[in-house]
C-alpha cells in the first residue's frame, strides 16, 4: 500500500521516502523546524521520593514527607516516583559477584524500585492514590483528574535493554533518570527531587564540612565542575541537554518541612540544576 504525495507534508514526504539513519533527513523533524511538541501534561508536578536517603529511613522520614504530600493535593497534580535505595546496591553487589551483566541488574533494581513505591501507595491508599505500572500509563491522565496524584517506581522499565555504562556494569539509568523521563515526555510542570540534603553541593556534606552549598547552576557549569559526588544521576544531565521540556529540575531536602510544598509553589527553594 503506497501514500500518496499529495496526503503528506514535505516533511513526510522525506521520511516516507528517506532514509532515517540520514542526519539530514533526521535534521527535519528538529522542534526548531517542525514546531514545539505538545505539552501533555503541563500542570503536573513529577516528584521523585529518593529511595536511600529518604524510603530506607522508615517511618520517620516518609511520613512526614506523605503528610506533606496529602496537604498538597487540592493545589497540585503529583507523579510520586519512588527511588531503589540500599537494597538496590546490595542486590548490585552480589550480581557483580556472580558475574551477572548490566540487563539483569536492571530488572533486580526495577523490582526493589517498584516494592518501595507499593509501600508509598499502601501508605497512601486512603487517600485513593493509585500505584501504576508502566503499562497502565494511558490512564494516568485519569488518575491525575480523579484522585491528584499517582504513584510510580523511579527506575525505567529498560530492564534487560539497559544499555551498558561507559565503565563498570551497574545499570547507567536508574530511578532519577525514570522520573526524569516521564517529566519531559508528558512535559509536566517541575521535576522535583526529595533528597536528604538541602540540594546540590560540591561534595559530599556529610563526609566534608568544607563542602558548598550551590543554589543555582546550569548543566554546563556543572559538568565543567567535574564533582566527584553529584546530587542526582549524571544521566539526567546529559537527558537535559537534549530535552524538548523538561529543561530545569529542583533538588529539596524532603526532611525540613515545608521545602515541599515551597517547591511545589514554584518558590526558589533547595538546588535549581538548568540547561541553557
Amino acid at each position: 500500500m503506497t501514500i500518496s504525495d499529495e496526503l503528506l507534508s514535505k516533511l513526510g514526504q522525506s521520511l516516507v521516502q528517506g532514509n532515517l539513519g540520514d542526519p539530514k533527513v533526521m535534521g527535519q523533524t528538529d522542534v526548531s523546524q517542525t514546531g514545539p511538541g505538545i505539552s501533555i501534561l503541563p500542570e503536573a508536578n513529577v516528584v521523585k521520593v529518593g529511595g536511600q536517603s529518604i524510603i530506607d529511613r522508615g517511618r520517620k522520614a516518609v511520613f512526614p514527607i506523605l503528610d506533606e504530600i496529602v496537604e498538597n493535593l487540592p493545589n497540585h497534580k503529583m507523579i510520586i516516583g519512588t527511588g531503589a535505595g540500599t537494597r538496590a546496591r546490595h542486590a548490585y553487589s552480589v550480581s557483580l559477584d556472580l558475574g551477572l551483566p548490566t540487563g539483569v541488574m536492571g530488572v533486580l533494581g526495577t523490582f526493589v524500585s517498584m516494592q518501595n513505591a507499593r509501600m508509598l501507595h499502601y501508605l497512601l491508599a486512603k487517600h485513593g492514590i493509585p500505584f501504576i505500572e508502566p503499562i497502565q500509563f494511558p490512564q494516568l491522565p485519569l488518575y491525575l483528574a480523579e484522585r491528584q496524584a499517582v504513584v510510580f517506581f523511579g527506575m525505567p522499565p529498560y530492564t534487560f535493554w539497559q544499555q551498558n555504562p561507559e565503565s563498570g556494569r551497574i545499570p547507567p539509568h536508574r530511578t532519577d533518570t525514570g522520573s526524569y523521563l516521564i517529566s519531559e515526555v508528558f512535559a509536566t510542570r517541575q521535576m522535583i527531587y526529595i533528597k536528604d540534603e538541602d540540594g546540590l553541593y560540591t561534595a559530599d556534606p556529610k563526609k566534608d564540612r568544607n563542602a558548598k552549598f550551590i543554589p543555582k547552576i546550569s548543566v554546563e557549569e556543572l559538568k565543567a565542575m567535574d564533582l566527584k559526588d553529584v546530587v542526582v544521576e549524571r544521566g539526567v544531565l546529559d537527558l537535559m541537554q537534549n530535552a524538548h521540556h523538561s529543561r530545569k529540575i529542583r533538588i529539596v531536602n524532603g526532611l525540613k518541612p515545608g521545602q515541599i510544598t515551597r517547591a511545589l509553589n514554584g518558590e526558589d527553594v533547595g538546588t535549581l540544576i538548568y540547561a541553557d
